[in-house]
Parts: structure tokens; sequence; C-alpha cells
């Protein structure tokens, strides 16, 4: 493994242990047992590399899990749907993850730096910005951009709960587990159930726009 690898691997792990601000060059160079100067080389600094390693989480977890997870562009409104949840879920229950990957973000959720922006603007708005191309065409042009923006989140807690409440989950229903089998059904439970809801909401609006147009007519 070749040092600027190694530095990232060892970063991740002690950010994750002790947080960005008390995690020291020195630490992180004696894991990986690379010259502090290699730092300065690979990162140019501390906040270099600290938004390296954020970046190589994201750009790990995306490629071998793409939102699209290969369609083509003759994919339906469902199937796009269904395969964002699909490479959202693995993203998180992802096998073989280091352990460091998952406690880093959350650290960093908890206690925000400034990269968190730049991790933002990268990394979570395009995400963001694809489901909400996929919502915005189960509603149609005319659905408002807060029906827009609050479904996609909608649909977006549903697979984070599953990980960020697990604790609680696990000891309100120990029959729950997170093997294959299991996620390919969770996948098809918040696929169909999302689906559902969208459906339901888009011909809410378009009844409402209806009586509205109707409503204009008579007066």
């Amino acid at each position: 493994m070749g040092t600027e690898k190694r530095l990232l691997e060892a970063a991740g792990e002690v950010f994750a242990e002790y947080g960005y601000r008390a995690a020291t060059i020195r630490q992180i160079c004696e894991k990986a047992g690379a010259n502090i100067a290699a730092v300065n080389y690979h990162f140019g600094d501390k906040d270099g590399l600290y938004m390296a390693v954020l970046r190589f989480v994201h750009k790990t977890y995306v490629e071998k899990y793409p939102p699209d997870r290969g369609l083509d562009s003759r994919a339906t409104v469902e199937q796009r749907l269904r395969a964002y949840i699909r490479s959202l879920l693995y993203r998180i229950f992802a096998e073989g993850r280091p352990g460091w990957h998952m406690k880093l973000m959350a650290r960093e959720m908890m206690e925000p730096t400034g990269a968190l922006d730049t991790l933002v603007k990268e990394a979570a708005r395009p995400l963001h910005q694809e489901l909400a191309s996929i919502i915005r065409e189960f509603f149609g042009s005319g659905a408002s951009e807060e029906a827009v923006r609050l479904s996609t989140l909608s649909v977006l807690s549903q697979g984070v709960y599953y990980h960020s409440a697990r604790p609680i989950i696990n000891r309100l229903y120990p029959q729950q587990i997170y093997d294959g089998r299991e996620i390919e059904r969770l996948i098809e439970h918040i696929t169909q159930f999302s689906i559902f809801a969208l459906k339901g909401l888009a011909k809410k609006m378009k009844d409402e726009s209806r009586r509205s147009k109707c409503g204009s007519a008579g007066k």
C-alpha cells in the first residue's frame, strides 16, 4: 500500500476515534508509518487531509453502488426509484466496510467542521438532486418545490432510519436482521411504500389543481 493510501486509512481511523479537532498529524503519521512531511506533500495540511478522507469514503461507496445502478435511459420512473433506494441501502449496510467509515461520517454530522459545506456541495447535493428529479417525474411539472423537497427527504429518511436507529430497532424487533435477503426485502418495501405514497400525492395535487381551475372558471 502506498504512502498516500496509508495516510488516508490511518487518518480515517484517528479522525473517527478522536474527532477532527483533537486528532493530530503526529498520531496519524505514526499510525501510517509515514513522515510528517508526507502529509504536506500529498494533502497540503490537516484540513486537506481531512477533506481527502471524507471524499475517499464517499467515492468508495458511490462508485460501488451508483444511484442509477446502471439503468439505461429507457428505465421507468418506478425502476429509477427502486435503483436509487437499492443503492442507498447497500451503501448504508455495505458489507466489509471498515468500522471507521460510518463512525467518521457520524462524527462529522454531530460535530460539523468547515469540510461539511464542501461535502454537501460535492456529495450530498448531487445525490439529493438525483432523487428529487425522480420524484418530480412522479408529480409532473406542476409540483411545488416544497412538495418535491418534503417527499425527497421522506424517501431518504426511511432508509437512513434503519441504520441510525439500529440499536433501538434491534431492541424493539429482535428478529430484524440485515443480511442480503433482508436488505432486498427492505428495498422492496420502501420502494412500494414510496411509490404508493408518491402516486397518491400526485393524484391529490392534480385533483386540487382541477378544482382550483373549475372554481376560477365559475367566478
